[in-house]
């Protein structure tokens, strides 16, 4: 008789989110076996039968809300067999961080403390955290390296992430047996191919694409763009936009370097991004390119939190993890407008 090939066995946090979705999606492309743990405070169960369209595998599901210590005790006393971990559940966006910094506290702190509770009492615990390029700040050089300084963050959000990785540096020092990777991602946009999954964001959209494809759809009147005075080319805020799809493929790469034990430390750390700085009118004409609109946008004043511009330089990424970005920006904003349209199809036709 053949023997069975045991499968890794993979938790994702947040996994019916944005980013967590297309992540789960891609692990299961490569033959992963996955359970999402999700609050569903800011996505849908339908993900769950939309993730099942793309992949044929429906993934393992529970209902849990990291914050509860006792929840997440009792579910890691059932589940103590996960090969990996890849933590996405927090809260994301940095205006409503500005405005709500003990809500941000609370669920982003406490939530990857009780699971760094969790996972040290497990043999061999690994652990891929979604940081951001917020810990950078307003960076003094571009592009920004991981050897660019942590500097004290423009947004409670930012911050959490910033104080998230230095509650995982300390866990590492003090347990040697856990392996981790952070990233540290740039802008995530688009959706994936087949229009199933996207972003899907709860009211007035905080990130910029959802809000021109909300436009572009007659959902929004208007698009806000906010600063148009920054000390930029065009004046408008410059980052770097890298599709959720690439992003997605980076989280395997790094749960695989874990997993094969090529990593060279128990904690390693990497900008995912795509290189290429694109400003916010960049952006909205990339958008018209693709989808043959005229944007109606307006000029806003500056939002707190905001910094100038960020950029990635990704040659760590490329060379020592082995991972590189393969979507353009127009690529990433086609998708985008392809989920948009299927969403408001659906919204119509209900």
């Amino acid at each position: 008789m053949m023997q069975q090939i045991k499968m890794n066995k993979i938790l994702v946090t947040g996994g019916l989110g944005y980013i967590g979705s297309h992540v789960v999606v891609e692990l299961q492309k490569m033959d992963f076996e996955v359970v999402i743990i999700d609050d569903l405070s800011n996505s849908s169960l339908e993900v769950l039968g939309h993730i099942k369209e793309i992949t044929g595998i429906k993934p393992g599901f529970e209902k849990i809300d990291l914050k509860e210590k006792r929840d997440v005790a009792r579910f890691f006393n059932r589940h103590a067999d996960f090969d990996g971990i890849i933590h996405f559940a927090a809260s994301k966006a940095v205006g409503e961080s500005v405005n709500n910094p003990l809500k941000y506290y609370e669920n982003n702190i406490n939530s990857l403390i009780y699971l760094l509770e969790e996972l040290n009492k497990l043999a061999s615990p690994k652990l891929i955290f979604s940081s951001s390029c917020t810990v950078y700040g307003q960076a003094d050089k571009l592009p920004i390296t991981e050897n660019s300084p942590i500097k004290g963050a423009e947004s409670p959000y930012g911050n959490t992430k910033i104080m998230g990785e230095q509650i995982i540096k300390d866990c590492c020092k003090a347990n040697h047996s856990l392996q981790s990777i952070i990233l540290r991602y740039f802008n995530p946009i688009g959706a994936h191919d087949s229009a199933n999954i996207g972003e899907l964001p709860v009211g007035v959209p905080q990130n910029l694409v959802p809000f021109i494809t909300q436009t572009g759809i007659g959902v929004r009147g208007e698009l806000s763009v906010f600063g148009n005075d920054y000390p930029t080319p065009d004046g408008t805020c410059i980052r770097d936009y890298i599709h959720v799809v690439d992003l997605a493929k980076a989280h395997v790469v790094a749960i695989k370097r874990l997993l094969e034990k090529k990593n060279l430390k128990n904690r390693e750390f990497f900008n995912i991004g795509t290189g290429k700085g694109a400003s916010v009118l960049d952006v909205v004409k990339a958008f018209e390119a693709v989808s043959g609109i005229k944007l109606n946008y307006v000029f806003k004043d500056r939002r707190e939190g905001d910094v100038v511009s960020a950029f990635a330089d990704i040659s760590k990424a490329n060379k020592v993890l082995g991972w590189k970005s393969e979507l353009s920006l127009k690529d990433a904003l086609a998708s985008a407008w392809k989920w948009e349209k299927k969403l408001n199809l659906n919204e119509n036709t209900i």
